[in-house]
């Protein structure tokens, strides 16, 4: 799905080089690369604090641990995302309430998490999911009408711009209390291991988190808090400095090659739905995700891969059916359009690598697949 080699070998003699001094300086915790990337991170974001850690999932456990929340608290997530949204809610024994989706964006939306609002509620977690904003203007309402924190997951959507009514804009995890995002190898920024960061403009939050993601501590022995080890390596760090430079150029790559696809399946729309660009936000696809109607999905999916085109199905089962979740979930109403999405979206390849006559034989697989239907 993610031509990794080849994004390297583009880059090899940059990565290695930086890699290599690592290896010099022996500087393999908290190096000065750790620092260095972190201040290029926070300047790319536009926000006033970003603290490496170990992991996207990290993030967000560090970010609800650093609000003070007490077990049992409300915690407002979508039905319709990757685990790891949820697990740590439930991991710090908050309540997971699980809401439905957009059917266009794929994103949780203002009126959705408005009806779930219990007084038991402290925190929403949007997802901006597959590289596209959640409509974050009318979240942030509803966030401070009811008194809500509002953690960003902005693991897919790094990069992306959120456009205000009001002419502003900002990046993607930058507009509530906390943003987290992650830096797994097929994301649009990815290590070559584990690695993650949290933004906030808040510094309180800020030096909390710094302190939950050090073992609690602020001087080295002295720990004031309960805290995790949650580090992002010297070594990712230099290799995400390297791509950093280059993260507005894959995401127009990303971009262009989207814009093909949809161009070159448009003939294709009494049975399947390109993704749609919602005018609040920019689109930098970590992935181009279809809806296949008609129950063919297994049909398309089986097909394209005796092409040789690798698809995938992100995600299979809504959080509210994990069998982890089942005896401490809360349905904040129904959950149509996420037991919808389940059985018909289906992700195509995009990368930064993906060359037009990879797509144009992509997208000809497809057309031959309905030519028969």
């Amino acid at each position: 799905m993610v031509d990794l080699r080849n994004q390297y070998l583009n880059i090899k003699e940059e990565i290695d080089k930086e890699i290599q001094k690592v290896l010099n300086d022996s500087d393999f915790i908290n190096g000065k690369k750790v620092n260095e990337f972190a201040n290029n991170l926070k300047n790319y974001m536009g926000c006033e604090f970003v603290i490496p850690c170990a992991n996207g999932t990290d993030a967000i456990q560090i970010a609800l641990m650093a609000l003070g929340l007490k077990p049992g608290d409300e915690v407002i997530v979508p039905a319709f995302t990757y685990v790891a949204t949820a697990e740590v809610v439930g991991l710090l024994g908050l309540v997971p309430v699980m809401v439905d989706v957009d059917i266009d964006s794929f994103c949780i939306t203002a009126s959705n998490i408005e009806k779930a609002i219990t007084n038991k509620s402290k925190a929403i977690v949007p997802v901006h999911l597959f590289g596209q904003c959640c409509d974050m203007e009318p979240i942030m309402k509803i966030a401070k009408k009811h008194r809500l924190f509002v953690i960003e997951d902005n693991a897919q959507a790094l990069g992306a711009k959120y456009k205000f009514s009001d002419g502003r804009i900002l990046r993607a995890g930058t507009i509530g209390d906390i943003g987290c995002t992650s830096f797994f190898p097929s994301k649009n920024l990815g290590c070559y291991g584990d690695g993650g960061a949290i933004f906030t403009n808040n510094p309180e939050l800020a030096t909390k988190m710094k302190m939950i993601a050090n073992h609690g501590q602020r001087i080295k022995y002295h720990h004031d808090i309960i805290g995790c080890n949650s580090r992002l390596d010297t070594i990712q760090a230099a290799i995400l400095d390297v791509k950093l430079k280059r993260l507005d150029e894959y995401e127009q790559h990303r971009y262009n090659v989207a814009s093909y696809y949809s161009k070159g399946l448009i003939g294709l729309n009494k049975y399947i739905v390109t993704p749609k660009e919602m005018k609040y936000s920019t689109h930098v696809y970590h992935q181009y995700t279809l809806l296949v109607l008609n129950n063919k999905r297994t049909e398309l999916k089986d097909f394209l891969e005796k092409k040789n085109i690798p698809t995938m199905i992100y995600y299979p089962v809504p959080l509210s059916k994990q069998k982890a979740f089942e005896n401490i979930i809360k349905e904040g109403g129904k959950l149509t359009n996420s037991l919808n999405l389940v059985n018909s979206v289906l992700s195509l390849p995009i990368d930064t690598e993906l060359k037009s006559e990879q797509a144009n034989y992509i997208i000809k697989q497809l057309n031959e697949f309905y030519i028969n239907y």
